[in-house]
């Protein structure tokens, strides 16, 4: 009988998560790598250019490919004739490797789960507690999966009931431009099909975890009836167009995922969960002898990109930024921002809000006047850091902010990842300001540019705190200018007619 330490099991987690944190699963990189070399949208190309040189610097410096290091999700596939050599339960146990993983001194990466999703809505500080799924299999050891969930990829997932006639294929393409770019696109799409309404979810979920083989799939043909579905949802959704980070091209998935359960015959369940850029996850096995070990990529594995800024980008300057400056930027233009801007999200408009709702004015030290915001909640420093990984969050769950900001507080222009909302693309015409997008899965990259970091209002809100940065030649590019005119609209909408009009391959060859 196999005896599994706690000590083991703890620790194998941890590192696990580590591990995920800084290092993109191999076949992520073999199969993005190839879409960089055959993506004819400059923007795209230059997008994906960013996540792959974001990817390596992770990958040499240990530190995180996205500031949203994840909802962690364990599986675990427990052998009946396993012994536990444990105090804890075995949630507990997880829950005690996310804790030691999320607060590593030489790591340490965000802690995004708040307690009492309703009301209070408080930071766990440790991102505990993990969603964990257990089964029990026959055998003597303990099969784990681990991955690293973020909240923009999270969000995006969709279920519908079927009837059983109705066709998935519709579906999905009827779906995924539904979901914007907030996933960060270029990723995968994992689709669960049969069950019950939560057995499809966990389908859809737990079919991420598979290697992505679409590469070898397309090679040699598919060999059943799924892997055809496989096929034809991959180059079906590639032909829409909307291409890396929503800005058209001709990558949109590198794979989909599709896992099967038997259904009621009334019933057609279909979950569909999109893996983003930053997809973190690994696999080991505990047999007894002691914690596991991840083999670390060669960093050979990497293509040799090395982002830089383009010749014809636009120098800004943020401390002297006018609206007449705004005014001036055209949609698709790359500008890299240097001087100080504010942050802020999700609480720190809420709280906002509440203070002009309340007759109050803004917390001292905060000036939005002539200013950029950026949506950001960024890892913790460590060592010599500025900051720590600090890429955009998604700028839609400000939409409805969008228009106090604007109106109240004297912002010209905001900073985040994806697209806006038709209600912050009225706002934003209406006062003539901008909206700028980051790259969301090149954080550690765009860290780089912030030179100084200081917190100045909401503290206890922790990484949603509003900071001042000051950065350098960060760079962005104008997602919505101040006619309104958005290029996550235009750009997909291009890319799409071109592919059907031309019959531009969707495959990655």
């Amino acid at each position: 009988m196999t005896t599994i330490r706690e000590a083991d099991f703890v620790q194998s987690v941890a590192d696990a998560l580590q591990f995920i944190s800084y290092y993109h699963p191999a076949d992520y990189i073999e199969h993005l790598a190839r879409a960089y070399e055959r993506e004819q949208s400059p923007a795209a190309k230059d997008a994906i250019a960013q996540i792959l040189t974001n990817s390596r610097m992770c990958a040499e410096g240990r530190r995180p490919i996205c500031q949203d290091t994840g909802i962690v999700n364990v599986f675990l596939k427990v052998g009946m004739d396993v012994r536990w050599d444990a105090r804890s339960s075995l949630v507990d146990m997880v829950n005690e490797g996310v804790r030691r993983a999320y607060l590593h001194p030489d790591n340490t990466l965000r802690a995004s789960i708040v307690d009492d999703p309703l009301f209070a809505r408080r930071n766990t500080k440790d991102n505990t507690p993990a969603v964990v799924h257990v089964e029990l299999v026959p055998g003597g050891t303990v099969d784990v999966n681990v991955a690293a969930k973020g909240g923009g990829s999270e969000n995006k997932s969709k279920f519908v009931m079927l009837n059983p006639s109705d066709s998935l294929t519709d579906w999905v393409l009827k779906t995924v431009p539904t979901m914007g770019a907030g996933w960060c696109p270029p990723g995968m799409l994992g689709i669960g099909v049969g069950g019950t309404a939560e057995k499809a979810m966990l389908l859809a979920k737990e079919v991420l975890m598979e290697p992505i083989d679409m590469h070898e799939l397309l090679a040699r043909g598919p060999a059943n009836k799924l892997e055809e579905l496989r096929v034809e949802l991959y180059e079906k959704v590639n032909a829409l167009g909307i291409g890396a980070q929503g800005l058209g091209g001709l990558t949109t998935v590198l794979d989909v995922k599709i896992a099967t359960f038997p259904t009621h015959a009334a019933s057609k369940p279909v979950a569909m969960i999109p893996n983003c850029a930053a997809t973190r996850h690994a696999h080991f096995v505990l047999d007894g002898s002691g914690p596991a070990v991840l083999e670390p990529p060669s960093l050979d594995l990497w293509p040799k990109v090395g982002w830089t800024p383009g010749g014809d980008s636009r120098r800004v300057n943020l401390d002297t930024l006018t609206p007449a400056e705004v005014a001036s930027w055209k949609p698709g233009e790359t500008l890299l921002l240097s001087g100080k801007m504010l942050t802020g999200r999700d609480a720190a408009h809420k709280k906002i809000a509440d203070l002009f709702a309340s007759g109050q004015g803004l917390p001292p030290g905060v000036d939005f006047r002539n200013k950029v915001i950026y949506y950001v909640g960024p890892v913790d420093p460590v060592r010599d850091e500025v900051v720590g990984p600090a890429g955009p969050t998604t700028a839609t769950r400000m939409d409805k902010f969008t228009e106090m900001m604007l109106e109240k507080t004297g912002l010209i222009a905001m900073v985040g990842k994806a697209e806006r909302g038709p209600v912050a693309i009225e706002a934003i015409h209406k006062h003539k300001a901008a909206y700028l997008m980051a790259v969301g899965g090149a954080a550690y990259l765009v860290s780089k540019a912030i030179r100084a970091s200081r917190v100045v209002a909401f503290e206890e809100l922790g990484m949603e705190a509003i900071y001042e940065f000051e950065v350098k030649d960060m760079p962005v590019t104008v997602a919505v200018d101040a006619n309104g005119a958005s290029v996550h609209q235009t750009g997909p909408a291009e890319w799409a007619g071109r592919i059907r009009e031309f019959k531009i391959p969707v495959r990655v060859a």
